[in-house]
């Protein structure tokens, strides 16, 4: 099933990862609730989802600031990672976004544009089977400003070699939506898991 897609001739599709390509939200979380129950620091899994798209590292110092921590930042993110990597066996692509890569690889060119890891991304494509679709990867340490900032959506369009005009953005995050905007691109939401599950846009009781 496709997504319904805005009006327009694009030239270019740009694509989130986690959450958009790869149903990796849940197993992200449990490896985040993991990694940080070392350090017996909690996450809240409506807080997880609410800071979708924000660089993995941001959410290591963000929470160190809410709970008064002290967690070295490296080490809990390559902890994650680990974790993360661990569940990959379990990944599986988001259905209705894998249709439009299907369809359209080949007829026009793919990027994406991550607040994870290059090494993350590139676990997570190469798990999938679809790391060589994508001519351009865009993740966390490319870009000074993320999401919501334009700018790592600019790069991927000019790494594309097309007008962010032209470029379409598939997005699971309200951040990432208005970094879409921001560049001047359209957008199309893709649905949280558990909407995908029922039909229902809003945060489970």
């Amino acid at each position: 099933m496709l997504l319904p897609l805005p009006p327009g001739d694009f030239r270019a599709y740009l694509f989130d990862c986690d959450g958009t390509i790869a149903d990796s939200m849940p197993l992200h979380y449990a490896a985040w609730c993991a990694a940080l129950d070392e350090w017996g620091c909690e996450f809240p899994e409506e807080l997880f989802y609410a800071w979708g798209g924000r660089p993995i590292a941001d959410i290591v110092a963000t929470l160190n600031d809410r709970h008064g921590l002290a967690m070295p930042v490296d080490t809990v993110v390559r902890r994650q990672e680990e974790l993360y990597e661990r569940s990959l066996p379990d990944l599986t692509a988001v259905p209705e976004v894998l249709a439009h890569i299907e369809a359209d690889h080949g007829r026009i060119p793919f990027a994406v544009v991550s607040g994870s890891t290059r090494a993350g991304v590139t676990a997570s494509l190469t798990t999938l089977g679809l790391l060589d679709r994508f001519e351009a990867l865009v993740c966390a340490g490319d870009y000074a400003r993320p999401k919501p900032d334009p700018e790592a959506f600019l790069l991927a369009a000019q790494r594309l070699g097309v007008a962010p005009a032209d470029c379409l953005v598939f997005e699971d995050t309200e951040l990432g939506i208005r970094a879409a905007t921001a560049a001047g691109m359209a957008a199309v939401r893709v649905p949280a898991p558990w909407e995908r599950l029922t039909g229902v846009a809003a945060w489970p009781a």
